[in-house]
């Protein structure tokens, strides 16, 4: 069965991009996409997913308010915050709202790849 993946980006344009990298690894699935934190819980209420990609910077709820609700809901469900703005305070913030891994959109796909699969493992 394959592991699904939740896309939450505010831009189209990279949740289209990240399901085509995403969809090119054996084994994965995007099972959904949402464009703001309120869809996204939503989503991940009906398509269950193993794994969310997580924006930090989006309208309606950002994403450090996503991954407290995500976590609180879903608490098996490892959440990987993907965004421009990587910085210690924000770092500290998303552990604390229980993001399992950052991975900066500026670091190669290679790395964004490389942490999901570890955290697609960790939820086998």
């Amino acid at each position: 069965m394959p592991k699904k993946i939740l896309i939450v980006d505010d831009s189209a344009a990279v949740r289209r991009a990240l399901r085509d990298l995403l969809e090119q690894q054996e084994g994965w699935q995007v099972s959904g996409e949402a464009a703001n934190g309120r869809e996204a819980i939503e989503q991940a209420q009906r398509v269950r997913p193993d794994v969310v990609v997580l924006d930090l910077s989006m309208p309606v709820m950002n994403g450090l308010e996503t991954a407290r609700e995500l976590n609180h809901r879903f608490p098996s469900v490892p959440v990987l915050m993907y965004t421009d703005f990587e910085t210690r305070y924000l770092e500290r913030a998303a552990w604390s709202a229980g993001v399992s891994s950052i991975v900066s959109k500026s670091e190669s796909t290679e790395v964004l790849v490389r942490n999901l699969h570890a955290l697609v493992d960790l939820a086998a």
